[in-house]
């Protein structure tokens, strides 16, 4: 500082005056400048005086408007006036952020553009804003945007001026700050280094990149809305009163926008304006590129982009191997993106009858970019493409699964933005044959998972690809269940190689031979029986008797005879089959253990069953050993086992095998394929067998709805289950429903199958005990009388379908009280049932019960007794205790105890049946009735010989009895119930 000793005077003068002006063109100049200016003397105090308060002056304001930017820069936005929802991920992040106080805590929230990651954390701070000291908002879009954010902090705390400063206060503020980290999308950037290296703070950071994960404490996928949530967002934002018809059209649009919030937002503003919320779904439908691409005029929040300009942004971040990768893909289906597709397609064989390398030039050149030098396929260079995609959210990995996805309105803009759709189309279409054309036909079923539905979306884009590789389509859709698009696309296959090859080339008899199979999977065996034959003359003419594609057909069209009942020549075609396939290939080889497969089910038609056993057993080792345990062929010769033991009577152990079968094939092909639907079904009768009548009647109630779905009304897999399930209405006591349920199928099978079919058969006997449990013996005798004669001629008159029929017929005539001929005929099927399925089997008890009640009719009550006892005594053993076959036998003999005038002994048994039958079938069952019904008569009797009342004769009860009162009540209950359903 200067003294006043150091004080001097200094003179200022004034500047120069300036030149004169120039002159015009036609005058003179203009006058010169002003003369010297004024002398001025100031101190050199005063002077540095000045100069001092100047800098301090001019310092003050800059540090002021730093401080006031520093504000404006890091100030924290309020959240929409329209958010709504996402309450799970803000109590998450409460939580989070409310534990382990005195920690750093770091929340991600990561995602699609548009999916609303910024919104939800300025929710967030919204709501917990007075839990932190300090909230500091940065834009982290770019390098420059967080430096600056980092030095608005440091100047906002009197801590400098540089982003160092802002990193430093931070870390030396031990207090509840928070810092938001918004829109961390740029994967170059290493976030690492702008993040306070403490124990202490709070952070969030939104980011389109998963990958940023790495840093957080916890994080949330911010994806697509909840329904309710969505709904309400869209009306909000659309300023639209909240009615049923509202909601209803909402939840429409909201669906068709796949519930992203950046998408009901914008399509909010555009309906606020037209005030056309109805007719805005079909305005969408037809114009989605252009409504996605406007930005509102009166947007809610300071969101700059529109739904398809924010993920343009992260396209064009994409190298280029990425984001043509990106563009194949949107020709894919959205969900369900595997690198097996790829890799597969990237192995494929040239075919003599496929496509030439200069047809797939394209899609070979799309895998060149994921091979490596020797042509091999190589998953990092896969990985790289698609981890660079991730990053920018535009694809999603599931770990688990291992599959890749693409939100459906990403997938749909892809194509939008696509230069030559159809070359990407065809490209993606030829890479799908070739997938589908390295996978074994006997693994068709697994690839068809994931490859049908990519299919579909090839096929309903009208992609252009060889006929080779509409074949592999075909297949594949046969493999996924969904016949009806394998029988167009094979027809149409046909049409042409019978055009351009005629009707006696190779390609064309394949094509041939697959659309017959494909009409056996419709259940249209006449159709798949025509163009067998066919198919069998011309190879035996073109190849010989004994070529593999001769063996494969006659196979085949053994399997067609046995669909129509002709089990005999299947049989005669199976056995050729199977010889001539060990001879040419070997005992193991799998067409070999397919032909014994098929040979063994022919076996079981006809009632053949230990046989079928036998070879099934053998199937199933060398399946198990050849492809695995969880192989589709393994399952089908596993079921095929399971269902030979259920008609073998060994229950427990067909449940066992079906229950694995049905969980593997949940895993497999999921919960609605048609097998998964046909094990499911299997596994319910098995329930039946075993007296689980609730269990199955829900199990097979959802396949029967999941058939009809997937197959139609009239396909044979729905009339089976739908006439099991008739038969579980009639054990459940429900006659009226079984009837009903059974004139359907008896009528369907009729007009698909015949009236000779042993289908057809099998239902007009189940309608016939259907009629005897409704009381209407004389309808049941007619109909068992055509059935029985019938199945004489088809199946022989030792055949466990004839003898069942036999029984039953034998069982009518008891009904109507003509017990002899009842006699004649249960004698002639116990005996042979014992022949052929053994003294314990199922069928076997249930005749010889049949036959102890005929005994008793006839007065022979120590005979019933005798054969009651055996069968009691070994169904006990067989199907347990509560068994409804086993009380039905225990209620039998407590009536022939009864008879035989041990009542006490009969009363004993009559209250253990009683009470059972309650816990299992209900105290409305007419199971449960009739017993209590001869518990009643029992009590009634036993009253009377104690006293001198004559006794009634048996069946006639007396009405003033407690017991019988009860009893007549429930039935008036009945008949009042059965009465208003006949009335609806």
């Amino acid at each position: 500082m200067l003294s006043q000793d150091d004080s001097r005077s200094l003179y200022i003068t004034g500047g120069q005056g300036g030149p004169g002006g120039q002159g015009y063109l036609h005058g003179t100049g203009g006058p010169g400048g002003a003369g010297l200016g004024p002398n001025v003397h100031i101190t050199a105090q005063q002077l540095i005086a000045h100069n001092l308060y100047a800098t301090l002056a001019s310092e003050q304001a800059f540090k002021l408007s730093n401080i006031r930017a520093s504000q404006i820069l890091n100030h924290c936005p309020p959240p929409s006036r329209i958010f709504h929802g996402r309450r799970n991920i803000l109590d998450k992040m409460h939580d989070f952020f409310s534990s382990n106080m005195g920690s750093q805590h770091i929340y991600v929230l990561y995602g699609l553009g548009g999916a609303g990651k910024t919104q939800i954390g300025l929710k967030f701070i919204n709501e917990s804003s007075s839990c932190f000291s300090d909230i500091f908002f940065i834009d982290t879009s770019t390098i420059v945007t967080i430096e600056t954010g980092l030095k608005n902090i440091a100047v906002a705390k009197d801590f400098g001026d540089s982003p160092q400063d802002g990193l430093l206060w931070l870390t030396s503020k031990v207090e509840e700050w928070l810092l938001f980290f918004d829109n961390a999308d740029d994967p170059s950037i290493n976030l690492n280094d702008f993040i306070p290296q403490c124990t202490h703070g709070n952070i969030i950071i939104t980011s389109r990149n998963p990958g940023l994960c790495v840093y957080a404490g916890s994080h949330s996928l911010v994806s697509d809305m909840e329904e309710e949530d969505a709904v309400a967002l869209l009306l909000k934002s659309a300023a639209q009163e909240v009615t049923f018809s509202t909601q209803k059209n909402a939840t429409e649009i909201i669906k068709a926008l796949h519930y992203l919030p950046l998408a009901i937002v914008q399509a909010g503003a555009f309906i606020s304006k037209s005030q056309d919320l109805h007719g805005y779904l079909a305005l969408y439908t037809k114009n989605q590129a252009q409504l996605l691409s406007e930005k509102p005029a009166q947007p809610h929040d300071r969101y700059a982009w529109t739904v398809y300009t924010t993920w343009q942004i992260s396209f064009d971040r994409l190298r280029p191997s990425a984001a043509m990768f990106l563009l194949h893909c949107s020709f894919l289906h959205h969900n369900g993106i595997t690198e097996e597709i790829f890799s597969h397609a990237s192995k494929y064989t040239f075919q003599s009858d496929g496509p030439s390398k200069e047809e797939l030039q394209g899609p070979l050149e799309f895998l060149s970019h994921f091979l490596g030098p020797s042509g091999e396929w190589a998953t990092l260079q896969f990985l790289n493409v698609t981890n660079e995609i991730q990053a920018y959210s535009l694809i999603s990995f599931d770990s688990e699964k291992k599959l890749f996805s693409i939100h459906p309105l990403v997938h749909a803009w892809s194509r939008v933005i696509v230069c030559n759709p159809e070359r990407y189309m065809s490209t993606i279409g030829s890479i799908l044959g070739m997938a589908i054309s390295e996978h074994p036909n006997q693994s068709i079923e697994l690839a068809s998972v994931v490859l049908c539905p990519h299919v579909e979306f090839v096929v309903q884009m009208n992609a252009k690809v060889a006929l080779y590789f509409s074949v592999q389509y075909g297949l594949m859709f046969s493999g996924a269940g969904k016949y009806k698009q394998a029988e167009k696309l094979l027809k149409e296959v046909l049409e042409k190689w019978q055009q351009l090859l005629g009707d006696n080339h190779p390609d064309t008899l394949l094509a041939m031979s697959n659309l017959a199979s494909t009409y056996s999977d419709l259940g249209e065996h006449q159709k798949a029986e025509e163009l067998q034959i066919i198919v069998l003359e011309k190879r035996k003419q073109l190849l010989g008797d004994s070529h593999p594609a001769t063996l494969l057909t006659m196979g085949n069209l053994a399997s067609t005879y046995a669909d129509l009942g002709e089990y005999q020549k299947a049989e005669e075609l199976k056995i050729i089959v199977l010889e001539k396939w060990k001879q040419l290939l070997g005992d193991s080889h799998p067409d070999t253990l397919l032909a014994m497969g098929n040979l063994a089910s022919t076996y079981a038609d006809l009632g053949e069953h230990r046989k079928a056993e036998e070879l099934q057993i053998i199937v199933l080792e060398k399946r198990k050993q050849l492809l695995g345990d969880s192989h589709p062929a393994t399952l089908l010769t596993m079921g095929n086992l399971a269902s030979i033991y259920s008609d073998l009577g060994e229950h427990q152990k067909a449940e066992e095998l079906k229950v694995i079968v049905l969980e593997k094939r949940k895993q497999l092909l999921g919960d609605s394929h048609p097998n998964t639907l046909l094990a499911m079904g299997n596994l319910a009768s098995t329930y039946s067998d075993l007296g689980e009548h609730q269990k199955a009647e829900e199990s097979k109630i959802i396949v029967l709805e999941k058939q009809k779905q997937l197959l139609g009304d009239n396909h044979p897999d729905t009339l089976l289950t739908m006439s099991n399930l008739a038969r579980t209405y009639a054990n459940l006591g429900e006659h009226q429903k079984a009837e009903e349920l059974e004139i359907i199928v008896l009528e369907k099978r009729k007009q698909l199958l015949g009236d000779s079919h042993p289908d057809t058969l099998l239902t007009m006997g189940n309608l016939a005990s259907t009629y005897s449990d409704l009381g209407e013996h004389q309808k049941a005798e007619e109909l068992q009388i055509i059935v029985l004669e019938k199945q004489k001629q088809l199946l022989g008159d030792s055949h466990p379908n004839t003898l069942l029929t036999m029984g039953n017929l034998a069982s009518t005539y008891s009904d109507l009280g003509e017990h002899q001929k009842a006699e004649e005929l249960k004698i002639i099927v116990l005996e042979k049932q014992k022949q052929l399925l053994g003294d314990n089997h199922p069928d076997t008890l249930l005749t010889m019960g049949n036959l102890a009640r005929t005994y008793a009719n006839l007065g022979e009550h120590q005979k019933a007794k005798e054969l009651e006892i055996i069968v009691l005594e070994k169904q006990q053993q067989l199907l347990g205790d509560s068994h409804p076959a086993t009380l039905l036998t225990m209620g039998n003999l407590a009536s022939t105890y009864s008879d035989l005038g041990e009542h006490q002994k009969a009363e004993e048994l009559i209250v253990i049946v009683l009470e059972k039958q309650r816990q299992l079938l209900g105290d409305n069952h007419p199971h449960t009735l009739h017993t209590m019904g001869n518990l009643a008569t029992l009590q009634s009797r036993r009253d009377l010989s104690d006293s001198d009342t004559p006794i009634p004769p048996k069946g006639v009860l007396m009405p003033d009895q407690p017991f019988i009162l009860t009893l007549m009540a429930r039935m008036q209950d009945m008949i009042v119930e059965r009465t208003e359903s006949d009335v609806d």
